[in-house]
């Protein structure tokens, strides 16, 4: 029985021109200073105009880039500010869960941008596009992505900026890790994030609707069996039902010391032996080696696996 969620009509975001202003921010864990000016310098030589967030490069209290009222004032402030087009966040970390049950829904949706981000925001865009359909931009962030020469990958970055369908397959690391039982395609709303978090959100007012959706997960530094608790846990709480199909990220340094590198997959298989959608892996998004992969969330997408895997985003999210 294939689960039925609603899901928000998205809201059309405005283009984002060339000499576009960015709003750098750090809602959750503050960044190194060098990585932050590397990210800025990246932006600018892409022809966007970035200003940090008053309290970016804020220190504390504990590993928070400020207090919860500071990161909340910089991300409203970011919304609001008629000079920007676009929001950027500086890194994940951890501390952005706090912000969850004060935003400010009512000012986002006046206010619609891109908010790329993705590791610990992972809740924050899955509340905006549950509750606003604010597509959620999983990509590059300035002090964890631009900072490198190779960090963000710019056909995908700048297509979901412009609003335009594109495709995605073995060049962006994605590969076929089952063919599905009926068909090779699959097709439905791209969601997700990471899956550390999204398992995090499981009993509480912000639980992801995964249900009925074609889903990403991704992460970092989680054992195989750790991989396999929190698919395990998904699934109990119903959260994978009616699931069109699956993409994994690059799952980076997801081993165990001594185990044989391909026990991850075998774990995922293991799980979804009972599964009829086709599943790939290897989507360079969110935590990954180089070259960040840009995803929109929301909006409609399809899996195909025949020959090679290949993810291709069909809705445009800009309003021409």
């Amino acid at each position: 029985m294939t689960a039925h969620v609603e899901h928000k009509p998205l809201l059309k975001i405005a283009p984002v021109a060339n000499g576009a202003g960015v709003s750098v921010i750090a809602p959750a864990a503050s960044a190194k200073l060098e990585r932050v000016e590397l990210g800025m310098k990246r932006l600018r030589s892409l022809g966007f105009e970035p200003h940090l967030g008053h309290h970016a490069l804020q220190k504390g209290p504990l590993y928070f880039a400020g207090t919860t009222l500071q990161r909340l004032e910089d991300l409203h402030g970011a919304f609001t500010d008629p000079q920007t087009s676009m929001i950027a966040c500086l890194r994940g970390g951890y501390g952005s869960n706090y912000l969850l049950n004060h935003l400010d829904l009512d000012l986002i949706r006046q206010h619609p941008k891109p908010f790329f981000a993705y590791s610990d925001f992972t809740g924050i865009q899955l509340r905006m596009l549950d509750q606003l359909g604010l597509p959620a931009f999983h990509g590059p962030m300035v002090a964890a992505d631009f900072y490198l020469d190779d960090g963000a990958h710019l056909p995908s970055f700048q297509s979901a900026l412009a609003g335009e369908p594109y495709s995605l397959g073995p060049e962006e690391g994605l590969r076929i890790l089952k063919h599905g039982k009926a068909q090779s395609k699959a097709g439905g709303v791209l969601y997700g994030g990471c899956l550390s978090i999204l398992v995090s959100l499981l009993g509480t007012p912000y639980e992801p609707r995964t249900e009925g959706k074609l889903l990403f997960l991704e992460d970092t530094g989680v054992k195989p069996y750790q991989v396999d608790r929190m698919l395990w846990q998904l699934r109990q709480a119903g959260k994978l039902a009616g699931v069109r199909g699956i993409i994994f990220g690059e799952m980076l340094d997801c081993v165990s010391p001594g185990a044989s590198p391909e026990l991850l997959e075998e774990v995922i298989l293991h799980v979804f032996e009972d599964f009829d959608g086709p599943i790939a892996i290897g989507l360079r998004s969110g935590h990954v080696s180089r070259s960040n992969v840009t995803l929109t969330f929301g909006v409609e997408a399809e899996l195909t696996v025949a020959n090679e895997a290949t993810l291709r985003l069909q809705q445009p999210t800009v309003a021409r």
